[in-house]
């Protein structure tokens, strides 16, 4: 189960704060210069936004984890 099956999803409040969830839940929220500076960094692509949203959220592969 990937990024492609299983997306990552945000939301940008007025207040300024980035709520990132996957799966229908909130996984982190972010606010003041963290949220500016990936709100800034969103939208360059559908691929690019998610492996940047998994990243913020610290749910990224970093190729040590056993296959199953």
């Amino acid at each position: 189960m990937g990024l492609a099956d299983d997306p990552f999803s945000y939301q940008v409040t007025k207040s300024g704060e980035v709520r990132i969830s996957r799966g229908g839940r909130v996984v982190v929220t972010l606010r003041g210069a963290q949220a500016d500076r990936v709100v800034a960094r969103l939208g360059a692509g559908d691929e690019a936004d998610q492996q940047l949203l998994a990243r913020v959220t610290g749910n990224y592969r970093r190729g040590t984890e056993r296959r199953r």
